[in-house]
């Protein structure tokens, strides 16, 4: 035979399992309710019996007064003897009505109330039959009546007929007893069973939160390694990636650098001979025509823009002005230059700084890319520039008081500022941005400093 421990995994994937429990609780829950409408019933009728015995008792002693205050007034002849007398007489009629409505519905005690009823008004026409006499003068007649034993035999037949009632009374609660005793069995049994079968769904209840919890704590346990092993990764790349940009920047830079100088070497040595070439001509051919001057001079003027223009190229790939000056020196005529082309007024600040060579590049691209893009969007008319150091970091911004935007809106022109976040990431620095819809646009970033000598006086700077 299995136990019901051996039945709970059966039970749990049942699909009668549901409606199983659902019909047993239905069981208990009648029973109980069933139970408790029984009890109530039989509460109720053991108040309604105590309420008899007590009529019946007082059915006695109302006719034990009624007969004590006729004594009283037949042998004093006051009348207010009769008060108790009169009294008993309407208790005795409220007590006969109640008992004879409530025995009314039981046939076999119905006929028993009948005759102490019958008992009781003989008894009290006798009393008042001698009170009668007594007021009419008639001593004998009452004194007769009262000396007989006619009052004792009804005193001793309702007595009789009261204790048949208050025994059967006894038989009906002996009765009632019984069926509540049942009853509160039955109620105990329920209980009981319904005790223990909420201890079971309670058992069921914690072994299948105790396997949910367990499931979910493997679940969140393989769940945190798999993101611990993704993180894992996305910081391996992350790392890589910053690698890659680092080294993909010093490459760069280094190409800049390299063409810069093939730029400044070949380029700037071709460009200086063709004009010294045509200082030479200009020298030897003496008087020319006015029209060969005009040539010349149009020549000379074209070697010259294009030795501005070779400048200005490697100026832009890789400033000399920062090798030989310094940082703050190249960003004083990067911000002055800029100013004179787009014709803006710039307030520029500039305090010395100790930055490795790459943070001074980094740096000097960052104002370089911000002041193109205040050319480009910003519609300004007055730029601020500010350098400075302050407990160990270099801030640099750059403000405008243009339109400004939304910097909550995906921009596809915010590649150069992107890619200047992530240069200053590689640095150790930070980039941040405040700009809104008609209130200009604020530039700025943190970065390190450093203790290495500034570029400006390390051999090997590009003249």
């Amino acid at each position: 035979m299995q136990t019901p421990l051996k039945l709970l995994p059966l039970l749990r994937g049942s699909p009668f399992a549901f409606p199983l429990a659902a019909l047993v609780a239905l069981a208990m829950f009648l029973i109980s309710e069933s139970s408790y409408q029984q009890a109530s019933a039989t509460f109720d009728s053991l108040g309604q019996q105590g309420t008899a015995r007590s009529n019946i008792q007082i059915l006695w002693r109302s006719l034990t007064d009624a007969e004590t205050g006729q004594r009283g007034y037949l042998l004093t002849d006051r009348a207010e003897y009769l008060k108790p007398y009169v009294d008993a007489q309407h208790r005795v009629a409220e007590t006969l009505a109640w008992l004879n409505d409530y025995y009314r519905s039981d046939i076999g005690t119905e006929s028993l109330m009948q005759q102490v009823t019958a008992a009781s008004q003989k008894k009290l026409s006798e009393l008042a039959l001698t009170i009668k006499l007594h007021d009419e003068a008639k001593d004998e007649s009452w004194r007769s009546l009262l000396l007989s034993n006619i009052g004792q035999e009804q005193m001793d037949a309702v007595r009789s007929l009261s204790q048949r009632l208050l025994d059967r009374q006894s038989a009906e609660v002996a009765v009632a007893r019984e069926s509540l005793a049942q009853t509160l069995l039955l109620n105990r049994i329920g209980v009981t069973a319904m005790t223990a079968l909420s201890l079971l769904a309670l058992y069921m209840y914690l072994r299948q939160t105790t396997a949910l919890v367990r499931q979910r704590e493997e679940q969140a346990n393989q769940l945190q390694a798999e993101r611990d092993q993704f993180e894992s990764e996305v910081l391996l790349r992350t790392q890589q990636l910053t690698e890659l940009a680092r080294h993909l920047q010093s490459v760069r830079e280094d190409e800049r650098h390299r063409l810069a100088r093939e730029l400044h070497d070949e380029l700037g040595a071709l460009l200086t001979a063709a004009k010294l070439d045509v200082a030479r001509l200009k020298s030897r051919l003496g008087a020319v025509t006015p029209e060969v001057a005009e040539r010349l001079q149009h020549l000379s003027d074209g070697l010259n823009s294009g030795i501005a223009l070779k400048r200005r190229i490697i100026e832009d790939l890789r400033p000399s002005s920062l090798s030989n000056l310094g940082l703050v020196a190249a960003l004083d005529i990067l911000v002055r230059e800029w100013g004179q082309r787009a014709e803006i007024k710039v307030d520029a600040e500039f305090e010395p700084v100790k930055l490795r060579p790459a943070g001074e590049l980094t740096v000097y691209r960052l104002v370089q890319e911000a002041l193109t893009n205040i050319t480009k969007y910003a519609k300004a008319t007055q730029v601020q520039v500010r350098l400075s150091s302050a407990d160990g970091t270099v801030s640099v911004s750059v403000r405008d008081n243009g339109v400004g935007f939304d910097t909550a809106e995906p921009r596809s022109s915010a590649h150069g500022l992107l890619g200047m976040r992530y240069r200053l990431e590689t640095e150790g620095g930070q980039l941040s941005m405040r700009s809104a819809p008609g209130k200009g646009t604020l530039i700025q970033a943190d970065l390190p400093e450093s203790s290495e000598e500034p570029a400006s006086t390390r051999p090997g700077a590009l003249v």
